[in-house]
């Protein structure tokens, strides 16, 4: 439910690797989730549409990070944050929200009161978590407060994907149909990325701002 390309500021993934590790993992469907776009997702959608699903990672106007799942138009970097999920659910998407817990990363917890009522589904098991904890507090707080539970790679480099996912029912590419079979799904990939995985992100960032 979270895989970045190198459409995002901090990733280099080739969108044809991607592709080929998802399927080399088994994974059905992918939620392509790059931060502050979607042309990436758009355009591999478009080469794969029965395993690709478009998705973005949008970071707020209070600098938390709120994935929208099922998206058709871009959600501009720095829209307010309950305006953010509004926008989502009005283009019939899915209100996602990554790492609550981690402070390192743009959590979310601090807007957690304010966009409870909005949050559909709570990243329960984030690869790239540098502790365990920070994922059961999101797991506890999801089981608090009746929200649905997703996991994600967050994968920023092609090693990574396939380390964090949901075994759920088939279902169509639309918010009802996902969310009704998400209410069965249980989180069962929970393998943790290296802590390495960080300095792959800064050598893309540094990569893309003085190219070789």
């Amino acid at each position: 439910m979270h895989i970045h390309t190198r459409t995002s500021f901090d990733s280099l993934n080739d969108p044809d690797k991607v592709l080929r590790a998802a399927r080399a993992c088994g994974l059905d469907h992918i939620i392509i989730t790059d931060h502050n776009a979607i042309d990436g997702a758009l355009q591999l959608h478009e080469v794969d549409p029965s395993l690709v699903l478009v998705g973005e990672e949008v970071k707020t106007r209070e600098g938390v990070d709120i994935i929208g799942i099922f998206l058709s138009e871009l959600i501009p970097m720095n829209t307010p944050a309950r305006e953010t999920c509004k926008r989502i659910r009005d283009q019939g998407g899915v209100v996602y929200l990554p790492h609550p817990f981690d402070t390192s990363r743009s959590g979310g917890a601090p807007l957690l009161s304010e966009l409870r009522d909005l949050i559909d589904v709570v990243e329960v098991h984030n690869a790239r978590c540098m502790r365990a904890a920070i994922n059961r507090q999101a797991e506890d707080w999801a089981r608090a407060h009746g929200k649905l539970m997703g996991a994600g790679s967050d994968a920023h480099t092609i090693a990574e994907i396939g380390r964090g996912y949901v075994e759920m029912p088939s279902f169509e590419p639309d918010r009802a149909s996902f969310l009704a079979a998400l209410q069965h799904g249980e989180v069962t990939g929970r393998t943790m990325s290296s802590p390495l995985c960080h300095l792959f992100s800064t050598y893309a960032k540094l990569r893309k701002k003085v190219p070789l």
